[in-house]
């Protein structure tokens, strides 16, 4: 696309299946335990505390704590909500670090390499860089740079975490396309310039399907899936 120098990519959602980690983590320590409960909801309610958690932080100061943090903490509220006690430290330790060990959807990573050939790629996220680290040698992900948000002390959709991530990539937002499947995520980076791109990933949220599945029509590209996205942008993926 004409002007566009760099991608950077929401990763949470967009990039890696947390849903189906989690919900897996979940299950192996609940069957050991004979425990019966809907572990994919408790894995939405879990993401979705663990976002509620995050919003907003660094808009007064910047923040002392990352999402690791509120990983731990949110996962210790799922055992209290859904009387999981039975979990021992061992086993909570595990579910907690399943989150380093996603899995990314697996039409991405020849979409990536095939973008990277021509534009800056970035994970630009609110997870941590240990985490994106991690799930990047996970899946093989070739980023030419991680923008994490904990590193800049304010979170998206905040935005000042959109303007240092542009400062960093010395380029002006304008010359920056935002790839999420998330409208708040997109639109907070048009109100300071990028340019949108809305990836529908219907599976995010398992068989509950997603809060915010239907693209507001005016980001820039609207693609069913990374390699339309690709083609969209004029190559071959």
């Amino acid at each position: 696309m004409q002007g566009i120098r760099a991608l950077t990519f929401d990763t949470g959602g967009t990039i890696l299946d947390w849903h189906s980690g989690i919900s897996n983590a979940l299950a192996e320590a609940g069957g050991g335990h004979g425990l019966e409960r809907d572990w994919p909801a408790i894995a939405n309610n879990y993401r979705a505390a663990s976002l509620r958690a995050m919003a907003n932080t660094g808009a007064d100061a910047p923040a002392t704590f990352n999402i690791d943090d509120v990983h731990r903490q949110q996962l210790g509220e799922m055992v209290e909500k859904y009387d999981l006690g039975a979990f021992t430290e061992a086993e909570r330790e595990a579910i907690w670090y399943r989150w380093h060990e996603l899995d990314c959807w697996p039409d991405f990573p020849a979409a990536l390499a095939k973008m990277r050939q021509k534009y800056i790629v970035a994970s630009f996220t609110i997870l941590s860089v240990s985490l994106i680290v991690d799930t990047a040698k996970r899946n093989g992900l070739m980023w030419d740079a991680v923008i994490s948000c904990e590193m800049i002390g304010q979170y998206k959709v905040l935005p000042g975490a959109y303007e240092r991530a542009a400062k960093w990539l010395a380029l002006e937002p304008g010359e920056i396309m935002m790839v999420a499947c998330h409208n708040v995520d997109l639109n907070a980076a048009r109100d300071v310039g990028f340019k949108s791109a809305f990836v529908r990933r219907p599976d995010e949220w398992g068989a509950a399907g997603p809060p915010d599945p239907e693209p507001a029509a005016h980001h820039d590209i609207i693609a069913d899936d990374f390699p339309d996205l690709a083609r969209q942008l004029g190559l071959d993926a």
